[in-house]
């Protein structure tokens, strides 16, 4: 609904080997002074106005680019993976209620389900995983 077909058509023949956010701005850029040179826009400084903000969206387009042409460097998503599963671990082990006045015979370990540190550990990797 944005472009028309033959729009479409010309943006998709259009050979570039990175993404092609940029054309639409170019094609914004030449119809705001073709606009301004028929009179449809009265003012320089309104054609200037509207250019600034196209500018502006097209900046922000070009910074998420670069966030999308940057990747993760794989050793971050090791390191963030072992740090959920140690942290897990961790506290399977350190949550642990233990009454030492019972006297039980070598401290051993509590074995119960520990609700919130699964629920703890479901959203961590949850957030891991996306």
């Amino acid at each position: 609904g944005f472009m028309t077909r033959y729009e479409r058509k010309i943006f998709d023949d259009l050979k570039s080997p990175h993404l092609k956010y940029w054309v639409p701005f170019v094609w914004f850029g030449n119809l705001a002074s073709k606009a301004r040179k028929e009179g449809r826009i009265r003012d320089s400084v309104d054609l200037q106005t509207l250019m600034n903000e196209m500018n502006k969206y097209r900046s922000w387009c070009s910074l998420l680019f670069g966030y999308d042409w940057v990747g993760i460097p794989l050793v971050y998503t090791q390191v963030v993976t072992l740090a959920v599963y140690t942290f897990f671990l961790a506290c399977l082990i350190g949550r642990q209620f233990l009454d030492t006045d019972q006297g039980y015979q070598g401290h051993d370990l509590d074995l119960y389900i520990p609700v919130f540190t699964l629920l703890q550990f479901f959203f961590y990797a949850g957030w891991l995983k996306v």
